[in-house]
């Protein structure tokens, strides 16, 4: 009997949430479930908005970092608006 592959979501892997959404510099705050890096593809889906766009560049406490682990909160830039508790998912 073949072994089902486990499914992965459409949407990918939930990996954080939106915890805050600075407008003026385009700026979402995520609070990480999953571990996440610069060069990663990520998916924001909440509201009306649904977009995919590749991490460029991450902070936590206004230090440039490459690499963020599971329960950090980081600074990203993002191409569209958000929203708190619009969901994170890699791709």
């Amino acid at each position: 009997m073949p072994r089902k592959k486990a499914q992965v979501p459409e949407e990918g892997k939930l990996i954080g949430k939106v915890t805050h959404y600075f407008g003026n510099i385009e700026v979402a705050v995520v609070k990480l479930s999953s571990s996440l890096k610069v060069g990663d593809t990520i998916r924001i889906i909440g509201g009306e908005t649904d977009f995919t766009q590749t991490v460029e560049s991450m902070e936590i406490e206004h230090k440039k970092i490459k690499k963020a682990k599971a329960g950090d909160s980081i600074g990203l830039k993002v191409s569209q608006k958000v929203r708190e508790g619009y969901k994170v998912y890699k791709i």
